[in-house]
Order: C-alpha cells, then structure tokens, then sequence
C-alpha cells in the first residue's frame, strides 16, 4: 500500500490533488494567482470542496485571467453571487476582482512569480515533517509574504491562507518523509 500524507484521505479526487499537484513547484504567474484565489475562497471550506468545484471556478472567473476580472463590477458579482457552481460568497468576489487589480499592478513592476519565488531564494523549502503535528499552520515567513501581498493592495490572503498557498505551489515541500511524494516533489526543486 502506497503511504500518503493523512489529510487528503481516500477521495479520488483528493488523492489525485495530492499525488499529482500538491506541492509542486508552480511557477507561471497566472496559475500562481489562480491558485492564491482558490486558497482564499477555502477559507473557513474544506479545500475538497474548492476542488470539486474548481471546474465551475475556472468557467465563472474567466480561467482567472485577471485582465478580464480587474474590469467587473457589480453586473459581474450579481452573476457569481447567483452561480451554485462556486462558493457564493460577496467578499470573496469583490476581493477577487481587487485582487486581480492589484495583479496588474504588481505585474508592471514585477513577474508575480518572481516577485512570490524571491521569499525563498528561486527553491523550495524542503522540510521533514514526519507527522502532520509538527506541520504548521502558518510560519514567519508566511505573515511576511502575508503582509507584503496586503501592502500591495491584495485582499484574502492572511498568513493561514498563505502557507497553505506556498504548500500548494512547492514554496516548501510539506509532504511528510514517510509519503511516497515527498522525495519525488524534493527532486523537483
């Protein structure tokens, strides 16, 4: 039996997030912002739920292409709000679309990747946790990127939805030793 890490239990589509995505290194500004959106609509769900409806996510938000976003408005929130697909929440949309604005910006000074990647020197953080105790929830490091992504005009991205986004996206390799990904993802870097 193939050892994984304990939280994405035995769902299909949760095991298959974890062995085939979840914590690999992601480095395309685009997707990176696509996924600092889902990881802000998580907030307070079960990262499951974001997932069975990510499809419904990328077909509402346009493929996250915040070129389009930054221009909605209320017309816009109107039909998310209305849209059973994805997460009905006001905040999080009207964050979203701010979010995407603040993308923009950003992206004239600096590749969003680049800008993310820089918080850990271009590799990833490679920790050996070998319980899901030890991970944390959030680390120094994680308010830091937290407070700079504020400072830049971002919104839903405290330092709980940060961490879990740089897990997401390979900043740091929180597969547990004893998973069957964690060497592999650990290569990757």
């Amino acid at each position: 039996m193939t050892e994984r890490c304990s939280w994405c239990g035995t769902d299909p589509l949760y095991v298959a997030y974890h062995d085939e995505e979840w914590g690999v290194p992601e480095r395309d500004p685009r997707a990176l912002w696509e996924k600092l959106i889902l990881d802000g609509f998580q907030a307070g769900l079960a990262w499951i739920t974001i997932l069975r409806k990510r499809d419904a996510f990328r077909a509402a938000f346009e493929d996250f292409r915040p070129e389009v976003i930054a221009g909605w408005g209320e017309p816009e929130i109107a039909r998310l709000l209305a849209d059973p697909g994805i997460v009905r929440h006001r905040g999080k949309i009207e964050a979203t679309i701010g979010n995407a604005q603040a993308y923009l910006d950003l992206s004239e000074k600096r590749d969003f990747a680049e800008f993310l990647w820089d918080y850990v020197d271009g590799d990833p953080v490679q920790n050996r946790f070998r319980t899901m105790a030890e991970v944390p929830a959030e680390t120094d490091l994680s308010r830091r990127i937290s407070k700079d992504l504020k400072k830049a005009g971002f919104r839903f991205c405290g330092p709980t939805i940060v961490y879990a986004f740089m897990q997401a996206t390979g900043m740091v390799n929180d597969h547990l030793v004893t998973c069957h990904c964690h060497d592999r993802v650990a290569r990757l870097a």
